[in-house]
């Protein structure tokens, strides 16, 4: 007798969401049908951006609350292809000191939009992909989400050392003590005297 072939979370999700097309499911119940995978979300993402599944969340539509998702349609869109690895995600997050390069928010934050988030970092192109940028790590930056959603391929100059240096003049002395303390952090201690 052939054995049966065990679904893992994604595809346990997927058949979910064709069982349901149409319909708002909540997160609970999807992370229920994965078979209660921790990472079920994540799949989620993996069918929409890289399979092409047709996948809303209150980010795409005004009448979704968080938490809600809806399987429009079984027509699949044309998907990203995952370009930049592991490695190089890691080394643009150490270059970049696991911050935002747009707000200077750090990984782990108190989301700056409130709620119980915490601030995730995604990699950033500086030249939009469809400008003709690519994906390599003199191309990419960290930056967080609310950056990112609303950056839509326009971003402020980033300041001169002038201009940085004139703002934390006018810091209170405990925020320059705590920024003392986040460069030596991420520098170490300087050397110069």
């Amino acid at each position: 007798m052939p054995s049966k072939k065990h679904s893992g979370s994604k595809e346990l999700i997927l058949a979910y969401f064709l069982a349901n097309v149409g319909t708002v499911l909540e997160s609970r119940e999807i992370q229920k049908a994965s078979g209660g995978a921790s990472e079920w979300a994540r799949r989620v993402r993996e069918l929409r951006n890289e399979e092409g599944y047709q996948i809303l969340s209150h980010k795409d539509r005004r009448d979704l609350k968080p938490g809600q998702y809806i399987l429009e349609t079984t027509v699949r869109v044309p998907a990203f292809r995952r370009g930049i690895s592991k490695e190089t995600r890691a080394q643009v997050l150490e270059r970049n000191g696991h911050t935002c390069q747009m707000c200077g928010a750090a990984a782990g934050d108190p989301d700056p939009l409130g709620g119980p988030r915490t601030v995730r970092l995604t990699m950033g192109h500086i030249k939009d992909k469809s400008k003709g940028g690519d994906d390599s790590p003199q191309n990419l930056r960290a930056i967080c989400d609310p950056c990112n959603e609303g950056l839509q391929n326009t971003a402020p100059p980033r300041p001169d050392r002038i201009h940085l240096l004139s703002q934390v003049r006018r810091a209170t002395i405990d925020d320059q003590q705590a920024l003392l303390d986040w460069l030596s952090k991420k520098f170490g201690p300087s050397t110069q005297v």
